[in-house]
């Protein structure tokens, strides 16, 4: 019913009451100053106003140490380990500016990186020194597009040997002072013996040293902070481009030989950055030309076989890409809680019950899946999924030439049958 007009409504009276602000207190920027060999008085007179002027001053004791006494200044040593323990270690610190100080040129394998990728971009202001890698550069006469930059900081030494090629010119960020006399014995190893090593120690102090003798003939001890540079004399031991030669791969015969491995890795297309899953993966050759391919790409190799895995990491590190993760056992309970792929390669165990549907449901919008197959069941399940999926869908037959007693006749290889498919 209408109300008559006049009619009074009664008023409703709303209490509002302040709501408490749960968002937390914004980081502080941290401005990251780099400091030369020499120390304090290298350091620009505007930055190190900053320095003085900050409430709190982080960095590792080395750099602490340098600088003079200022009341109240709280002074840190970063946390260990770092990347883990950084995003609380900052939070700690408050809303006041912080500076940290770091070793020459914080974005070359540097502190910088790290802050950067924990806290964002808007929140870290750098400003480096002149880095080690320059100064090395400078010293040796090398231009910056004749030589090749490697960190083995944290790192196995291994990943020089992705570099081997004659005459090739590579700068190493060394661990301490050890590694000039392992990365020496490992290029003695693999017949890189008439290599040069240069030591360049303490770059840019009054005490700088350099330091030059054969990887075969070396005995010279390091200092602790240095930059080794590399003159690799040696064999041709395996190109970048896909498809080494089976010999460069120890295995027992489960191996995606050469013609199959390149015609596998065009099609899996590996990009910087981008991981792989190589599921059933026999030696690893997959997985690690897919990491040779650039030093960004990673790789998971899975096999259910320990003996194979163990030679799989073998493989790995011979050919300069320790970092290829193995994983024992069978997909698809061995892919849980891996890395997410970008793409995809089985070389074998396709027809276990859900590994095709588990590899599928992995892959992002572009990921890229790739499947051989040898036998009858094989290649009716890649029938299949071709029908339901699309793709690609190639039957490779590689022959080679043999001795047919005094003769030489064409012996021919299983004939393989690969799908390849890119999600939409």
């Amino acid at each position: 019913m209408d109300r008559p007009l006049g009619h009074l409504v009664p008023a409703v009276t709303i209490a509002c009451f302040p709501v408490p602000d749960s968002t937390p207190p914004p980081t502080p920027v941290v401005t990251v100053v780099g400091v030369g060999a020499d120390g304090w008085s290298g350091i620009p007179d505007f930055l190190r106003e900053t320095v003085l002027q900050a409430a709190v001053v982080v960095g590792g004791e080395r750099h602490l140490a340098l600088l003079p006494d200022v009341a109240g200044q709280r002074r840190l040593a970063w946390p260990s380990p770092l990347r883990v323990g950084l995003p609380d270690f900052v939070a700690d610190l408050g809303t006041s500016p912080v500076v940290a100080l770091a070793s020459g040129d914080p974005l070359v394998s540097g502190i910088g990186t790290t802050l950067i990728e924990v806290l964002g971009r808007d929140r870290v202001v750098i400003h480096p020194a002149v880095s080690s890698v320059a100064l090395a550069r400078a010293r040796l006469g090398w231009p910056a597009e004749s030589c090749a930059v490697i960190s083995l900081v944290d790192r196995d030494t291994a990943l020089v040997l992705r570099e081997l090629a004659p005459a090739r010119r590579v700068l190493v960020l060394s661990s301490d002072e050890h590694t000039p006399a392992r990365v020496a014995s490992l290029l003695t190893e693999v017949g890189y013996g008439e290599s040069v090593l240069h030591v360049l120690g303490d770059l840019g102090a009054p005490d700088e040293s350099h330091l030059s003798g054969t990887a075969g003939d070396w005995s010279a001890t390091s200092p602790r902070l240095h930059v080794l540079a590399l003159e690799l004399a040696g064999p041709s031991v395996a190109g970048w481009a896909t498809g080494l030669s089976d010999d460069a791969f120890e295995n027992d015969g489960q191996l995606t030989r050469r013609d199959l491995r390149t015609a596998a890795l065009a099609r899996l297309a590996p990009m910087p950055g981008e991981h792989l899953w190589d599921v059933g993966a026999g030696a690893g050759s997959i997985g690690i030309e897919w990491m040779r391919a650039h030093p960004s790409c990673g790789a998971t190799a899975v096999e259910g076989n320990d003996e194979r895995a163990a030679r799989i990491g073998r493989n790995a590190a011979r050919l300069g890409v320790p970092g290829l993760a193995v994983v024992t056992g069978r997909a698809p309970g061995a892919l849980d809680g891996l890395r997410p792929p970008d793409a995809i390669f089985v070389g074998g165990g396709a027809t276990a019950p859900g590994v095709l549907d588990a590899c599928l449901a992995a892959l992002a919008p572009g990921g890229r899946l790739v499947v051989h197959g040898v036998t009858i069941e094989t290649e009716q399940l890649l029938a299949q999924v071709y029908g339901e999926h699309g793709g690609e869908l190639t039957r490779i037959a590689v022959e080679t030439a043999a001795p047919v007693g005094s003769f030489t006749g064409w012996t021919p290889a299983r004939t393989v049958t690969q799908w390849a498919y890119t999600r939409g």
